[in-house]
Formats: C-alpha cells, sequence, structure tokens
C-alpha cells in the first residue's frame, strides 16, 4: 500500500519514493532557543514524529537531522528585529551562551515527555560556522551573492524560479528598496553573513573572509542539512510559517550553491495551534502554554499528544481546555484498555483478522498521516469482536505510528497518603460524617487520585 504524502512545492498528494531505494533523509527545522517552546511549536514537533514513525511503519530507514538555532535568528523573518538570542540573554540577565544551553535542555526534556522519537543528529548552528562560511563562498563564486554596507547578501534576483515553494509574486513587489535595510538591492534579498551587527552588544560573532561578524538565520539550515543528508534529499518540514521565507530561502541559496533541483524532493508543513480569537499561537505575543504549564493544569503530555493526533496536520487546530479535557479522556481510557488486555487469557492468534486491521490502519496512515481516522480505525477494532490477545497485538502495532508507549503501560501504585485518607473516609462514610467525607474526598483529588464509590467499597483511579 503506496505512502502519499503532501508536497507542499507542487500542492497536491504524492506517491513518496525517496532518492535511495529503502533509505530517506529526513530533516526537520528545530527551535531557536532563547525561550521555551510553546505548545504551537510543539505540534510541529509531534507531527514531524509521525511522519517518521510512519516511515518507519512503512519500512524505511530514516536519518533524521534537526537543527537548533543559537546565533542569527531576528526577531522578524526579513533581516529586521532584534537578535533574539540577546532578547533571551537581556530578559535573564544571562550570557547568550546560558540561554541557549538551558533552552536547548528545557527542548529536549519536553520532547522525551511526548515520546517523540530524537534525531540520530542533532546539530548546531554555532558548531558549524566553517561549513556556512564555505557555502557563502561558494554562493560568491557563482556570482549570487553581494557585499553592501559590510553584510553578505544572497542576491535573489539571478534565481529563475525564486519562491515557487511560497507562490511568492514578485512581479508585484518589483526591485523597490527596503526601508528595514537600505543595503538590499530588492526586498526578496537576504543575509548571508552580518559584519556591521544592528546591536553594539553582540556576542556571538566569528572571523571570517567577510569580515568579524555572524550568519544569518537562513544559512545553517542549507549548510547543516546539505552537510549531513547530502546535495539532494527527501524531505524537509517545519511550521507553517516557515514555508514563506525561511524555506523559499534555503531553496535559494542551496540549489544556487550545488546546482542540484530540486535541492529537497518532498517538503511537508503543518498548519498553525489556534487559540480561541482566531490567533495564532506565538512567542511574540508575551503569551503562550507550554507544557509545564498544561501539567500543572493537570494534563500529561500525552494528552497533548492525543490532542494533536485528533486532527489532520495540515489543518488549523483550536486549542481549548475543554478539547485537552476531551482529548485526556481518551488517552485515558486508552490506556485503561490496555491494562485490560494485558491480563486477558492467550489464544490462538487470528492472523487473517489481524492482517484485516492492520490494512485499514495502514490506509490511514499512508494517506497522508490521517491520524484522525487511524484514531477511528483503533477504536472500532477496539470493539469489534477479536480475541482479547489480538486487540492487544494491534494496539502495540498501531502505537508505533501513534508514540503513546502502550507497551510501558501500568497501574499506579496509589501513594500511602492517599490510601490513608481514603480509609478515613470510608470511615467517616459508615458514621454518616458527610461533611467530612466530603472534606476528604476533595483531599484526594487535590492529591491527583479518583475515588468511586461501589457495593464492594470504594476504588482509587489516578486522574
Amino acid at each position: 500500500m503506496a505512502l502519499t504524502l503532501f508536497n507542499t512545492l507542487t500542492r497536491k498528494k504524492e506517491r513518496f519514493e525517496p532518492l535511495k531505494k529503502r533509505s530517506v533523509g529526513l530533516y526537520t527545522c528545530g527551535p531557536t532557543v532563547y525561550h521555551y517552546v510553546h505548545l504551537g511549536n510543539l505540534r510541529s514537533f509531534i507531527f514531524e514524529d509521525v511522519l517518521k514513525r510512519v516511515l518507519l511503519f512503512n519500512d524505511f530507514k530514516v536519518k533524521h537531522v534537526m537543527n537548533i538555532t543559537d546565533v542569527g535568528h531576528l526577531s522578524g523573518d526579513n533581516d529586521f528585529g532584534e537578535d533574539k538570542m540577546l532578547k533571551g540573554a537581556k530578559r535573564e540577565k544571562k550570557t547568550v551562551w546560558e540561554v541557549a544551553e538551558y533552552y536547548t535542555d528545557s527542548f529536549k526534556k519536553d520532547i522525551t515527555a511526548l515520546n517523540i522519537i530524537s534525531p540520530n543528529i542533532w546539530c548546531k548552528a554555532t558548531d558549524h560556522i566553517p561549513e556556512q562560511i564555505a557555502m557563502i563562498q561558494q554562493l560568491e563564486k557563482k556570482g549570487l551573492a553581494y557585499t553592501a554596507g559590510g553584510n553578505v547578501y544572497f542576491d535573489t534576483s539571478k534565481v529563475k524560479g525564486y519562491g515557487a515553494l511560497a507562490r511568492l509574486k514578485l512581479d508585484a513587489v518589483g526591485k523597490e528598496r527596503v526601508k528595514k535595510d537600505k543595503n538590499k538591492k530588492n526586498q526578496h534579498d537576504f543575509a548571508l553573513w552580518f559584519t556591521k551587527s544592528k546591536f553594539s552588544d553582540q556576542s556571538m560573532k566569528w572571523e571570517s573572509p567577510f569580515g568579524t561578524g555572524y550568519p544569518g538565520w537562513h544559512l545553517e539550515c542549507s549548510a547543516m542539512a546539505s552537510k549531513y543528508l547530502g546535495k539532494q534529499f527527501d524531505i524537509h518540514c517545519g511550521g507553517q510559517d516557515l514555508a514563506k521565507v525561511h524555506h523559499v530561502n534555503e531553496i535559494a541559496q542551496s540549489e544556487g550553491a550545488y546546482g542540484k533541483k530540486p535541492w529537497v524532493k518532498y517538503w511537508l508543513h503543518n498548519e498553525f495551534l489556534v487559540m480561541s480569537k482566531g490567533e495564532k499561537m506565538s512567542k511574540s505575543s508575551g503569551e503562550f502554554l507550554t507544557l509545564k504549564i498544561l501539567e500543572e493544569k493537570g494534563f500529561a503530555p500525552l494528552d497533548y499528544r492525543y490532542f494533536c493526533l485528533g486532527t489532520v496536520y495540515r489543518n488549523p487546530l483550536m486549542f481549548s481546555m475543554k478539547a485537552m479535557k476531551s482529548a485526556q479522556t481518551s488517552r485515558k481510557k486508552l490506556f485503561a484498555k490496555v491494562l485490560e488486555l494485558q491480563k486477558s487469557e492467550q489464544g490462538k492468534d487470528s492472523k487473517t483478522a489481524r492482517k484485516k486491521w492492520t490494512s485499514r490502519f495502514t490506509a490511514d496512515i499512508n494517506d497522508d498521516m490521517n491520524t484522525p481516522k487511524a484514531l477511528a480505525t483503533m477504536w472500532e477494532m477496539l470493539k469489534s469482536d477479536l480475541l482479547d490477545h489480538d486487540k492487544y497485538f494491534l494496539l502495540l502495532e498501531f502505537d508505533r505510528v501513534f508514540g503513546f508507549n502502550l507497551g510501558s503501560v501500568t497501574e499506579e501504585k496509589v501513594p500511602a497518603n492517599v490510601k490513608k485518607l481514603a480509609k478515613e473516609r470510608e470511615e467517616a462514610r459508615s458514621a454518616k460524617n458527610w461533611k467530612k467525607s466530603d472534606s476528604l474526598r476533595d483531599e484526594i483529588n487535590a492529591l491527583g487520585w479518583d475515588i468511586n464509590d461501589g457495593k464492594e467499597g470504594y476504588e482509587l483511579k489516578k486522574k
């Protein structure tokens, strides 16, 4: 059953056929480590993780590279605004290096909590300055770069088809001077190297043939992706916002430097996480939700993963606590079912039935990663007349894509203090002291446990 993916470059679903028979080169844009990643960012990383899992499910070998942006990213994608790393350093009264290290560690903890498979290669922009300098020199040799005002820029007017990924209308813009940067020849040119820092206290600088300075944001991904995946590779991913400027510029400089077209065969982008008023979640607003905040509100990280899988990655995802609660309920129901199936007796395998459900599931995920449909297939399978051990087998198979780590689900032991409160509450109920009974229930709930009364006594369940 062929895997089809929606290619942003062609605006259509295409059968996935890698450059090499069963090996896939995958590059995913990582975070700019000046602040915590928010839930909108994490939607991108979950989508990319599902993509990788789908590829592995289809028996492809995947070489996954992710960058860590720790230099060069300004608050405006078109080379204007404040340096994001410097902004973080000022906010926290630390060095840019300390800020980068702290938020890189924080990001890695978040993806671990979400059961996201780590990339094969992590690469930091600051560790690859020589590669970025070499790429600029290659562009200079080909007449695609120019120096103005002490900075080095890429000349987009010399690239046929510039902006195809984002369907940019260049003719409507023309070559008018850019108000934000008077050194640019036209609006779409972008910085490859800054030697005239916009900030007197810029601390990240390196010696180069172009002068002491630092690279532009777009350069790092081209240089690092090509170093580890080759001058042509299969898939490049990111959020929808990256398609408009960052990825357009990556294509221009990479194909300009290497002469390889296409530099990337398939471009995949996820839509935004949308707040109640219709705006996307962003750090620029100063108000954003993190995984830690969700946990403080009583949600598990995998509740958010379930929430994301409930909507096709190419559709906007409306966020609300009500929707999160619904996802949490479904995720808990799934985990409870896993625990139930774990206790079932073994029987004769029904390979024909397993094959039928696996085929349906594969058809769902191979249709451009239709995770909502795949989840529906999973629940339908669980309600079927399959034997329990076959259901458990299929759940673990499906989980290779879902990534809920179902094989490690165990019953959580009730802490001694919760048991003590439950016993006291039972005694209060026996004495018909309903006020004390209700008070003790509230204490138990506050500790993250539900207590349900039945004919044979009470039952404690983790929220």
